[in-house]
């Protein structure tokens, strides 16, 4: 359960840490065309919330999965995408942090649209693994498309090793989270 937890934090570490720098820029340049799959800042980290919120739907057994899907409404400002991010964030760490032994094996049932019963069934470790793997690429992406702007893209791996405990203080510190043992 602690890799969960650990991974959990990480990841609304690291979003915290890039959705910082991207807030640093005008909503044009937010906006603005980029080369990747999903072609801006925005689109890219919308996508990123938009799938949070369905899977984390799913992971709490809410039938509304789909609708939640469908009716996302993407953040038209970096400000205030990276806030909803961080409430989407801490929900991930407290389904985390609340994991006991076993929780892992539960199975996750998905609507991808024409209901629970005809959707995909995985344990919960597989959903958190591909959650953390989903955001872990398109974070990169959103973070090389940084790189033409004129915001330095921010480290984002500081954030697991107990070596790299000196880089990451400031950030712990904004949520008063304690380094773990």
């Amino acid at each position: 359960m602690q890799l969960f937890l650990t991974q959990a934090r990480a990841n609304r570490l690291a979003n915290r840490r890039l959705l910082g720098a991207v807030a640093q820029l005008s909503d044009t340049d937010f906006h603005a065309p980029r080369m990747s799959f999903f072609p801006s800042l925005a689109l890219t980290l919308n996508h990123i919330l938009n799938v949070d919120h369905y899977y984390l739907a799913a992971l709490g057994g809410d039938a509304a999965m789909v609708s939640i899907w469908a009716g996302y409404e993407p953040a038209q400002a970096a400000a205030v995408l990276a806030s909803r991010q961080d409430e989407s964030d801490a929900r991930l760490v407290a389904l985390c942090g609340g994991l006991q032994p076993g929780d892992e094996e539960r199975i996750v049932a998905f609507d991808r649209g024409a209901g629970i019963e005809a959707g995909p069934r995985e344990p919960v470790w597989r959903v958190l693994a591909h959650l953390f793997m989903h955001q872990t690429h398109h974070r990169g992406q959103a973070h090389a498309m940084l790189t033409g702007t004129s915001v330095k893209p921010p480290q984002l791996d500081d954030f697991i090793l107990r070596g790299d405990s000196v880089h990451r203080g400031g950030d712990m510190l904004a949520l008063g989270w304690d380094e773990p043992v």
